[in-house]
């Protein structure tokens, strides 16, 4: 059975219904429907409702949950079937087929695309090339059949209008190697005409539509529907099938398959020269026969690849030999006529029967030795017209209702039969299941000398002129007893049949009424010679090859061909003795509405269906007392977690013992039979509570798994961890004592290296010697450091120690810091530096050590500064370590302004190559100076000037000052320690910030402003000028 879905969902199975009846029948049928259940199964096969719009059902997805998977253990589906088939083709090498029927517009075609579709997607794991190719020619001959053989309908847009049957061939792995196509009654008439609201068939719209214009000229066609006869009444008709898009489809697969472009070319002449044809008008002279728009009649020509003269000929004229005689007898209009529109189907036929040919050719099995490859097995697929019931049924609904007889009794006798065997073969009595027999109606039909084919062929084979209305004559005498026959005459209250025109049959799916006329020229499909032989003269090889008969003599005597009846009634006996043949799975489709509605379920309309497909007695034979049978094995696989007489394993004697012991313990024992493989069980709610009882059983088995799983799980990651952690710990050690080791061998001896190990490369650290590895660079940079400390004289450690303090500061805030340089500090006493007056600063800077009391001069520089009021002077900054002195170089560096040290709070630098400098001082008078030397010129002495302050800061203690950079925000502290720091003592801890920004923010005696530094390109020397935040110091750009 299959997979329990929710009940909310309907039975997933019609076996299963509480009552067989067909009120509970099509209550689940509609459920499912309305849930978007589609398929439901009645045993084995499918019920399919046509749900009229695309579901996500048949993707790469659901093909992986439907392979090599049992019926039972899935939802209905067409994969379950399809995949049912291959397993028994594979496993048993036996022939499947798989009949798909319902009425037109059921869902047929698409349902066998969808089984195709899977057949392709499971085979051939191991992707070989051939089977690739072979595959992908049978998925694409549906679309080019489709196309030439499919029309819309007022029941269908995609209605196949002709049968179809498939054999996929498949080599003894399972992978298909080839295939062959039967097709039966193509609906010619079609081309000449349709029903209100149809359309021919697909191919000469999408010719028209998708054809490019270049195409459309060489065929001398225009893209106009309604300019056409045959095709004008379905021009203005909505399709759901894009027409342009579907030629270029078409012409792809086409191309795929293996049809020559001079091939498919002429496909599209013969094309276009039915439609040509269509157009043809015909009238008398007197006596004479012609045709009055000529001019069409050399592009016929052309386009059928004769002359102009032989196409008028066999147009206007038929050829008829009498003895030793051959006179040519002129057509009336009417017969001109018929002949056209007979030559216009045949023509159409051929090509259709052509393309079939022609693709068997290349898709039939080629070089195939049973003794080398193994057996050659095959599963068929059948699509084929559904029952029809028109306002106007005529000869082809009279073959495709006769098709549908056929296949209905075999599909009654093969499930009957399976189901009869079954029962005799396992030991179980068989219960008489009451059903409608429909042989009596292919009887009527069919039979010999009796039936109405065989009168239909009498009536074809009299001399003289037959009319229908003596066909449906002979039917009333030789008929007018059978019980499913009638007629007006036969029935005179009857209203509903027309005198001398309807005769009707009570075939299984309901009464149809049919029309004789045209019965007779149908069956004869007369088509004269001189058509054939006007196309078997075509230089068109393809063309020639269509109409091998054109080559008879005119005079030759030939036998009476058989008539379309016979020809399609022998076609279905055979049909019906192949599929016999074979291992059946039935598709049956339900059409739920007329209006193609997704959301409309007919009642009536699917009852009908119902019925004449014989569904409901295909549950009472499928029950037949029991409504689920299993094998033991089976079974036991399924149920035995219910019972602890067989959960996990059984020591029963066999499988049918431990089945039985399961069935007592859950009290069934009543409800059931035991057959030699399988155990049969009679109610649905039998099965129902197995499979409750199951389904709370699995809940406490899956825990339990997940229980030991888990403990499992935890145990073995216990022992990987741990055994982890102690490879871990060991590799850890080697990890580092090897480490350790290499670093004492790279680093043996370094004590004796000239750059005291400088040029040795560290060996990589494990992960965890990371921090220790940084702390031993440290350590190591820190004896370095000392080693070469201790080889510098005492006079440059004081130089050392600023550059070291400059580049903590400023390292990375600008790019020039002067490091390479000596840096002299006292520039103003400097001659190279200020050669003319470095005599006169020199007493001054003696002056104020005796009078301020310093002890070291830290810092002198001619400097350029720019006061609140934006006047400009060079003036010269003197720092030493307790004052800052503004002094006058024009007045022999007269002192003009002092700050104390302790008075500072901070620098700002900008972050340029320019050497402007911001005092900041307590009271808010900071100094803005830019430093300038004469000689070198452009020398960056901001460096320095940082530097030295900042190292003086870090030895002297009290206040405690930080020196911090607010771009990029980073602030380093530093304490004072040195008691030699000769500033004004206090308890107040206060910070000196050196600020790296620009624009540089300052304050002139409390009045905020901003000082900005430009470069500009001929400027000769730095300078200040006056903007509207502050100040803007221009630097020479070059």
């Amino acid at each position: 059975m299959a997979e329990q879905e929710s009940l909310e969902f309907g039975k997933a199975d019609f076996v299963l219904m509480d009552t067989v009846s067909m009120p509970e029948f099509m209550a689940n049928l509609r459920l499912r429907f309305e849930k978007g259940r589609i398929y439901t199964f009645i045993g084995e096969v499918v019920v399919s409702v046509n749900p009229y719009k695309s579901l996500n059902i048949y993707g790469r997805d659901t093909i992986e949950q439907y392979k090599g998977r049992e019926l039972y253990e899935r939802p209905p589906h067409l994969f379950a079937i399809a995949d049912a088939a291959y397993k028994a083709m594979k496993r048993r090498s036996k022939d499947t087929c798989i009949v798909i029927s319902g009425e037109s517009g059921a869902g047929k075609t698409e349902a066998s695309k969808y089984i195709m579709q899977y057949i392709a997607a499971i085979t051939n794991p191991s992707q070989r090339a051939e089977v690739e190719r072979v595959k992908n020619m049978l998925l694409k001959s549906n679309c080019v059949l489709e196309a030439f053989g499919n029309a819309k309908t007022n029941r269908n847009d995609n209605s196949s209008r002709f049968g179809k049957y498939m054999d996929i061939n498949f080599d003894f792995k399972g992978d298909p190697i080839g295939g062959h196509i039967n097709n039966y009654l193509l609906e010619k008439s079609r081309v000449i005409v349709q029903q209100p609201g149809e359309r021919s068939f697909h191919s000469f719209y999408q010719l028209l539509q998708g054809g490019s214009e270049q195409m459309l000229r060489s065929l001398h066609l225009q893209k106009s529907l309604s300019s056409y006869n045959y095709i004008h009444v379905g021009a203005q008709l909505k399709s759901s099938i894009n027409d342009a898009a579907e030629f270029k489809v078409v012409a792809d697969a086409m191309k795929v398959i293996g049809f020559k472009p001079e091939e498919t070319q002429t496909v599209y002449k013969i094309l276009a020269a039915i439609l040509h044809l269509g157009n043809l008008k015909f009238v008398v002279d007197g006596d004479t026969p012609l045709i009055e728009n000529g001019k069409v009649v050399p592009i016929i020509a052309e386009l059928l690849s004769t002359k102009t003269d032989m196409v008028e000929k066999a147009l206007l004229y038929r050829t008829v030999a009498t003895g030793r005689d051959i006179i040519d007898k002129q057509h009336t209009e009417q017969e001109a006529s018929y002949g056209r529109d007979a030559f216009a189907k045949a023509i159409y036929e051929r090509l259709f029967c052509w393309i079939v040919t022609r693709i068997n050719d290349i898709i039939e099995v080629k070089n195939y030795d049973t003794t080398i490859h193994g057996k050659n097995t095959v599963i068929g697929v059948l699509d084929i017209y559904g029952f029809e019931i028109f306002d106007n049924n005529s000869f082809e609904q009279f073959c495709i209702n006769y098709c549908n007889e056929k296949l209905q009794q075999l599909f009654i006798q093969l499930v009957l039969k399976q189901e009869q065997e079954e029962y005799e073969r396992e030991g179980i009595p068989w219960k008489h299941i009451d059903y409608f027999n429909n042989q009596i109606i292919v009887d009527l039909v069919e039979q010999q000398h009796k039936g109405i084919i065989a009168i239909l062929d009498d009536a074809c084979m009299n001399v003289g002129k037959v009319t229908d209305e003596m066909f449906l004559e002979a039917l009333n005498s030789k008929l007018g007893k059978h019980g499913h026959f009638s007629s007006r005459k036969l029935c005179a209250s009857d209203k509903i049949l027309e005198f001398d025109r309807d005769f009707r049959i009570r075939h299984y799916a309901g009464d149809v009424v049919y029309s004789v006329i045209g019965f007779i020229d149908k069956n004869k499909d007369t088509l004269f010679q001189d058509f054939k032989r006007l196309l078997y003269n075509s230089s068109n090889p393809v063309l020639k090859n269509m109409w091998p008969e054109g080559k008879l003599s005119i005079t030759e005597v030939t036998k009476r061909p058989l008539t379309a009846a016979t020809l399609f009634k022998n076609s279905m006996i055979a049909l019906v003795d192949n599929l016999a043949s074979k291992e059946p799975y039935y598709v049956r489709c339900i059409k739920p509405n007329d209006k193609k509605s997704p959301q409309i379920f007919d009642d009536e309309r699917c009852r009908h269906q119902v019925e004449y497909l014989g569904l409901l007695e295909n549950v009472r034979v499928r029950r037949a007392g029991f409504a689920f049978r299993q094998t033991y094995e089976k079974f036991l696989h399924r149920y035995k977690m219910i019972s602890e007489f067989t959960w996990p394993n059984h020591d029963l004697p066999s499988d049918k013992e431990a089945v039985k012991k399961l069935i007592e313990h859950c009290g069934f024992q009543d409800d059931v039979a035991y057959g030699k493989t399988k155990i049969f069980i009679r109610t649905p709610r039998t099965l129902f509570t197995l499979e409750e009882l199951r389904a709370q059983m699995l809940i406490r088995i899956v825990l339990f798994l997940q229980k030991v799983w888990r403990g499992t799980l935890a145990r073995m990651r216990y022992k990987r961890t741990k055994a982890a952690l102690t490879i871990i710990r060991y590799y850890r050690h080697y990890k580092v004592k090897s480490y350790i080791h290499e670093v004492a061998r790279r680093f043996h001896g370094v004590k004796t290296m000239k750059d005291h190990g400088k040029h040795v490369k560290w060996p990589t650290p494990p992960k965890v010697l990371r921090r220790f590895e940084e702390a031993l660079q440290a350590i190591f940079n820190r004896w370095r450091a000392s080693q070469l400390i201790k080889s510098l004289p005492a006079s440059d450690l004081p130089q050392v120690r600023a550059k070291v303090a400059a580049m903590e500061m400023l390292k990375g805030q600008r790019a020039d810091l002067g490091l390479q340089r000596a840096w002299e500090g006292n520039y103003l006493a400097s001659k190279p530096d200020t050669p003319q007056t470095s005599g006169t600063f020199v007493p001054v800077a003696n002056e104020l050590k005796r009078k301020d009391k310093y002890m070291n001069i830290l810092f002198s520089c001619h400097v350029r500064k720019v006061n609140r009021f934006s006047k400009v002077e060079d003036r010269a900054i003197f720092v030493t370590d307790r004052h800052l002195y503004k002094m006058d170089p024009t007045k022999q560096y007269k002192v003009m302004k002092t700050i104390p040290l302790y008075n500072l709070t901070g620098l700002s630098v900008s972050n340029g190559k320019d050497q402007l400098v911001v005092f900041h001082t307590k009271d808010n008078k900071d100094l803005i100076v830019c430093l300038f030397s004469k000689q070198p010129t452009h020398e960056s002495r901001i460096g320095e000037l940082v530097g030295v302050l900042v190292n003086h800061f870090k030895r002297c203690k009290d206040p405690s000052p930080s020196l911090r950079t607010t771009t990029p925000s980073v602030m380093l502290l530093f304490s004072w320690t040195s008691d030699r720091c000769s500033v004004e003592p206090t308890n107040e801890k206060r910070h000196l910030q050196v600020n790296v920004t620009n624009p540089v923010q300052c304050s002139l005696h409390g009045k905020k402003c901003t000082v900005s530094v430009e470069t500009r390109i001929n400027q000769p020397e730095p300078d200040f000028t006056k903007n509207r935040s502050g100040f803007i110091l221009s630097v020479p750009g070059n």
